[in-house]
């Protein structure tokens, strides 16, 4: 036995919200629907949305639910995040700090650093893909300062630097194209 249709809706209805939608998936489901309104069997309206006649069915029952918008293909949300609000701001406030060499071991904070920490901390084990996504979420980002030698003497370096000419107008006259004349 067929699910009924909504009442509220008609097959003009349904081709005028295909018309405005920008979702190309909901377009082909709300067009498919509205062979049915039209009085279409579901296997024509499954040919119309190019699926089968389950999946038509199940566009019916999303569509009786939650009219046009029920149509619309959401986010899957996926795996909630290990790392709640208190364990941010620790590992905020730790990287912002930044290492103690002599009690965490490092110069400076890796992700590799990291997952240590928060697994030594919190006994939550994340990897470096994922603790990399949520640092990026907060706001941070993969930078680190050149390394500078302590005693390095900075009217120095300018003696070493090399200059050179500000590109040789030769090199790019010989190099030129010719032109077809």
């Amino acid at each position: 036995m067929p699910i009924a249709l909504r009442s509220d809706f008609n097959a003009a209805t349904l081709r005028r919200h295909a018309r405005r939608t920008r979702d190309s998936a909901q377009t082909r489901r709300l067009l498919a629907i509205a062979v049915i309104y039209d009085g279409g069997s579901r296997a024509q309206a499954a040919e119309t949305g190019g699926v089968t006649r389950q999946i038509v069915r199940d566009w019916v029952v999303k569509f009786n639910a939650k009219g046009p918008e029920g149509l619309i293909d959401r986010k899957i949300p996926g795996r909630p995040s290990k790392l709640d609000e208190a364990h941010r701001d620790a590992l905020r406030r730790i990287i912002e700090s930044g290492p103690i060499p002599a009690i965490h071991g490092v110069v400076r904070w890796r992700l590799v650093d990291l997952v240590q920490w928060i697994f030594e901390e919190f006994r939550i084990s994340v990897s470096k893909q994922t603790l990399s996504r949520e640092l990026r979420a907060m706001g941070f980002r993969k930078l680190s300062a050149r390394p500078r030698h302590h005693a390095q003497r900075t009217e120095e370096i300018e003696g070493f630097k090399k200059n050179s000419p500000p590109g040789s107008t030769r090199l790019r006259e010989t190099r030129a194209w010719p032109c077809p004349g």
